[in-house]
């Protein structure tokens, strides 16, 4: 299994990031990792749009949910059946944006492998396509200043400063006159505070060409919410977009 996961996966995203790594001005590394980053998403714009849209979607349906809370704050099982009559009349499913995040956590994985063989520069050799260039010594300073095989305290932090702004763009808004409940509560301070400092802790540790993988794709991930939250919001555009959530 693993060696089937090596080659669907691993080898190609090795391969592209060297390909891009020779043909990049100056051999630089750190741009080689923003190109294959950029690419990435590009090539994922449809799974991310699809799982933001469900989210935007659960965003606009939050206040009729605390409405449903509130009203059947006694009665789970009322509770239940009128929050899955809710979702059923909008055509909204709260799951709808599980199966993007599957399908990213094993190319996630990959890219770890990737970014620390490439930024090795070692026994690439066997793992490269013959149209790919073995360039030899990898140069790992990103524009001749940082050394990503190393960790970088500045990348560790815009890592999580950067993921703190992403999860605070979806926090759904508080409707007037309701209360969150405990377990609300609790979960939203963790994603919202909590995530932000473990991702702190865990990339300066890592080699800083993840961090920069990581802090280049939560970018991308806020410009992509916010081009969608603003085209909800656009008058004579919302309603249209919101149906693009639904699934088929």
């Amino acid at each position: 299994m693993s060696n089937f996961f090596h080659s669907i996966l691993t080898q190609p995203l090795l391969n592209a990031l060297i390909w891009l790594y020779n043909v990049t001005p100056g051999h630089d590394m750190g741009i080689a990792i923003i190109a294959l980053t950029l690419l990435l998403r590009l090539a994922l714009y449809p799974t991310f749009q699809k799982q933001l849209r469900a989210q935007k979607a659960m965003q606009k349906l939050q206040p009729k949910l605390d409405e449903l809370k509130a009203r059947h704050k006694d009665d789970k099982e009322a509770h239940t059946r009128a929050t899955l009559e809710l979702y059923k009349e909008h055509k909204v499913s709260p799951l709808s944006s599980c199966l993007p995040l599957l399908i990213q956590l094993p190319i996630l994985i990959a890219l770890y492998q990737v970014f620390l063989t490439g930024l090795r520069g070692s026994d690439l050799g066997p793992q490269l396509y013959p149209f790919v260039q073995n360039p030899g010594t990898i140069n790992v300073n990103f524009l001749g200043l940082l050394d990503l095989a190393k960790p970088s305290y500045l990348f560790g932090i815009l890592a999580g400063a950067f993921q703190f702004l992403q999860t605070k763009m979806m926090l759904p808004p508080k409707s007037p006159g309701t209360q969150t409940d405990t377990t609300a509560r609790i979960m939203n301070a963790q994603m919202t505070y909590f995530m932000p400092i473990i991702t702190v802790i865990i990339a300066i540790r890592l080699p800083a060409g993840l961090s920069l993988y990581w802090v280049v794709t939560t970018l991308l991930a806020i410009a992509q919410q916010w081009y969608i939250m603003r085209g909800d919001d656009r008058p004579g555009l919302g309603n249209n977009q919101a149906n693009t959530a639904r699934p088929a």
